[in-house]
């Protein structure tokens, strides 16, 4: 087995907060070298289908299509709790309006495009590069965007406007958080290694936030130009004590999002589900 483990996550400010530990070598796999892998999640989400990273973070709503390739690590998830994904338009309109219309998403295996399809049902996707769907929205070339990351906090400032939040629909509907992201391990390392991995995934996170300073100057480099206090407060949204722990209400919530998928038709079932 290779002597190196790649670890896949996005580049951003949430990610590269409870990676910060890793990164550094303040936390350590045996003697593994970690090398980090940062692509947009729409990529990363592709990638595990083939099976190609050993740890790699995922879209929750791509997990059903993984075929047993990975088992899902209790610490790491990106996970909100009366928020998540935002659809925004250029003008106050209600959702009922966007039936049918053309709205940009981030990707057709995010669990944004996942929840919004539970939610509106019938429109027209459009895949746009998550970073550029604002400005797909002000162009009009798009009658409303689902905006994800950072600019779930600075889509006003754009002068767009809130048509429904994703997340404030799910725990009104639910109850429950909204499990958004994963961290996943590959199968194929085996239960001691993947137990190993998982361990030190919680440590890092749990160290990120002891060190919050530290590791909110280090996750910068991939703010995309936000303040740092915008930063700051969209790594508290998405590391938090469920991130440290998915809890037994996180994997509820899971497998509530995977049925629901199922029964729309939207995705395929889930079997048997292992958490490290």
């Amino acid at each position: 087995m290779s002597s190196t483990l790649r670890v896949g996550h996005s580049p951003d400010p949430d990610d590269a907060f409870m990676f910060y530990a890793l990164a550094h070598g303040q936390v350590k796999v045996r003697d593994y070298k970690i090398e980090h892998v940062m692509e947009d999640i729409q990529s990363l989400n592709a990638r595990a289908m083939k099976g190609d990273l050993e740890v790699t973070a995922v879209s929750a709503h791509a997990f059903p299509y993984l075929e047993g390739k990975y088992h899902i690590l209790n610490s790491g998830s990106s996970v909100g709790r009366g928020y998540g994904p935002i659809l925004v338009a250029t003008v106050p309109r209600g959702l009922g309006s966007l039936t049918g219309k053309r709205i940009a998403v981030p990707g057709l295996l995010t669990t944004a495009y996942l929840l919004l399809r539970l939610r509106l049902k019938e429109f027209d996707a459009v895949v746009v590069p998550f970073d550029e769907i604002p400005d797909a929205v002000l162009r009009g070339d798009v009658a409303a965007g689902l905006v994800i990351h950072e600019g779930q906090l600075t889509y006003r400032a754009m002068g767009l406007h809130l048509v429904e939040s994703m997340g404030t629909w799910w725990e009104r509907d639910t109850g429950l958080p909204l499990p958004l992201g994963l961290d996943l391990v590959r199968a194929d390392l085996g239960d001691e290694l993947c137990s190993e991995i998982g361990r030190a995934l919680k440590e890092s996170v749990d160290y990120a936030r002891a060190h919050e300073d530290d590791a909110l100057t280090y996750a910068m480099q991939f703010g995309r130009g936000i303040e740092r206090e915008t930063a700051r407060e969209f790594v508290r949204m998405y590391v938090n004590d469920d991130t440290a722990d998915m809890g037994a209400e996180g994997r509820e919530a899971l497998q509530l999002l995977w049925k629901r998928g199922t029964e729309a038709g939207i995705t395929p079932p889930v079997g048997e589900v292992r958490f490290f």
